[in-house]
């Protein structure tokens, strides 16, 4: 199997995201305040939210299994 690599920046940003309550509260709950501004601004300002879609494989307001990085298959 292989894995694409990334860098410790980009890892190390993702879990900022992870841990953002921003972020957190816009994936449990997908509706409210939260969830359109993370929906609105994080491909455009937000570092860690474009770290997390680079190495997870989706949007840091989408919900999904597990948190791990996507690999190349």
């Amino acid at each position: 199997m292989n894995q694409k690599q990334y860098s410790k920046l980009d890892v190390t940003l993702a879990s900022v995201c992870r841990s953002c309550p921003v972020c957190r509260t816009a994936r449990r709950r997908r509706t409210g305040l939260a969830y359109w501004l993370v929906n609105r601004v994080e491909s455009s300002l937000c570092p860690f939210c474009r770290a997390y879609e680079r190495v997870y494989g989706r949007k840091s307001h989408e919900t999904g299994a597990a948190h791990q990085p996507q690999s190349d298959t």
